[in-house]
């Protein structure tokens, strides 16, 4: 059954959006009962000498209090889960300009500091309910971080935010890299998506009984992912921490590489900037999986710090 109520009032520049226009805004409008509940224009009443006002109609439900916008909590969006993605501190091999890929590499302390500003940042925002990681520290603890600050939550391990594995090339620098596994480095920069990281390795020829020749494949660290296998395992992960929060607000602290396959999913036309360290990311998913980025690359909390040059990767060479 319908229930018509007045959602209060919203009002508007005179010359700005006269009636005729008040369809067109109201699509616009990010009114506090967005989510399930879908508002419609009643009508825009005029009065003289003063500033139109649009009223609304919606569903919503009896326990809801809709004569004051202010009072609905910040979590009743219940059709949209708001994820909120950190990209974790600095790590020296951050500053030193060396690939990670898995490589369980510890926060520096200019890292340790960082996660410090967007924990207390977080803290001060609308509640969050969960806090979910890459299991690598340097995700991990950015992850504490931000739990520890906002309450004590448990930070929950997700595999599945892992950094792109990139193996022969971990621990390499660009330039070694580049000289020393031309394939693997090449591999690492193509558009082709499907592309992995080819296998390193030696062929060393043995000499037997009776001068018989075999060959012994040494296989050097491994290969490593391709991006739409990335993309696959990241955005999984990414689904089902949204569909078990829905009308929730949840952090997920993950790696540059990671992070660019979330954006891809949401804007497959559009490549991203940048990725700093603890640079925050708002990602809205909806309840038909629809989704939305609201704000991207904010690092506020950094300002002044003397923190937002020292960060590497979070581009297309991340790693």
């Amino acid at each position: 059954m319908t229930t018509l109520r007045n959602c209060g009032t919203i009002q508007l520049p005179r010359q700005a959006f006269p009636p005729r226009h008040s369809i067109t805004l109201l699509r616009h409008l990010a009114l506090p009962v967005a989510g399930s509940f879908t508002p419609r224009l009643v009508s825009v009443r005029r009065r003289s000498g003063r500033r139109p006002i649009l009223f609304v109609e919606t569903d919503v439900p009896e326990s809801v209090s809709m004569t004051d916008s202010n009072s609905i909590p910040s979590s009743a969006h219940p059709a949209y889960t708001e994820i909120v993605v950190v990209r974790h501190g600095e790590t020296e091999w951050n500053a030193d300009k060396r690939i990670q890929g898995h490589v369980d590499v510890d926060l520096n302390e200019v890292g340790r500091q960082q996660a410090a500003l967007v924990a207390d940042r977080l803290s001060k925002e609308s509640k969050i309910s969960a806090v979910y990681s890459s299991d690598l520290k340097r995700a991990f603890d950015t992850a504490q971080a931000i739990a520890d600050r906002c309450g004590g939550i448990e930070v929950i391990k997700e595999p599945g935010l892992r950094e792109r594995h990139l193996g022969d090339l971990q621990g390499l620098s660009l330039s070694e890299a580049a000289k020393g596994s031309p394939e693997a480095y090449e591999a690492f920069l193509s558009h082709k998506t499907s592309q992995d990281i080819p296998v390193c390795y030696m062929s060393i020829t043995i000499f037997g009984v009776f001068l018989t020749l075999y060959w012994i494949v040494v296989y050097w660290k491994g290969g490593g992912e391709s991006l739409d296998k990335l993309y696959e395992r990241s955005t999984s992960s990414f689904q089902r921490i949204a569909a078990k929060h829905r009308g929730e607000r949840v952090v997920v602290v993950s790696h540059g590489g990671t992070i660019r396959s979330l954006h891809k999913r949401a804007c497959p036309s559009e490549r991203p900037a940048k990725i700093l360290n603890t640079s925050v990311h708002i990602f809205h998913i909806s309840d038909v999986d629809e989704w939305t980025i609201k704000s991207w690359g904010d690092v506020s909390h950094l300002n002044q710090t003397g923190f937002l040059e020292s960060g590497f990767g979070g581009d297309r060479t991340s790693g």
